[in-house]
């Protein structure tokens, strides 16, 4: 019984490894940047003691013939989450992406390759509650998880950057 479990368990994780190259096959060299990110990541967020805990599971995808990227993430659960999709736009010649969320509002970006495996991000926020008007992140990948430092501009000031580290997981994005 136990070696028809460890042969299901091997054809399921070599399933999942062959869908997560394929993401990966036929990305416009633009967006190459992506290429590690792609597949499903999971954060759990430093907070004060005494606060509720915060995980993010995002997951990054090929999209439209590989003229795209297509992120998707939800927060414990699906209290909050948003979907993006990132390309090359020609015209521009930038990357651009949009990203809508849950609640409500969303933001029109660019992006600029710092490296092979390194991008920051510009974003101008429409519609936030919260008075954000802009958001600037770096992503990083290093070692199999990347690293995200983000900052706010909240009623006319940056706030000090978030870290957030991310670690592949078997998670799922989910929505309310």
């Amino acid at each position: 019984m136990s070696y028809l479990k460890t042969i299901l368990l091997t054809l399921c994780l070599t399933a999942t490894n062959l869908a997560i190259a394929n993401d990966s096959a036929d990305i416009a060299k633009e967006l190459a940047v992506f290429k590690p990110y792609l597949g499903t990541w999971q954060s759990d967020f430093k907070v004060e003691p005494g606060k509720p805990a915060m995980q993010d599971i995002s997951r990054w995808e090929r999209a439209l013939n590989g003229k795209a990227i297509r992120t998707s993430h939800s927060i414990n659960e699906g209290v909050y989450g948003g979907e993006s999709m990132i390309f090359w736009d020609s015209k521009e010649q930038s990357i651009v992406f949009y990203y809508f969320t849950t609640a409500g509002f969303y933001t029109k970006g660019t992006m600029n390759v710092l490296s092979p495996t390194k991008f920051v991000a510009y974003e101008t926020v429409t519609g936030s509650k919260e008075g954000i008007t802009k958001v600037r992140s770096t992503s990083e990948y290093k070692d199999d998880k990347f690293i995200v430092l983000t900052s706010y501009l909240k009623k006319g000031e940056w706030t000090k950057p978030e870290e957030r580290v991310y670690k592949r997981s078997e998670k799922e994005v989910r929505f309310r």
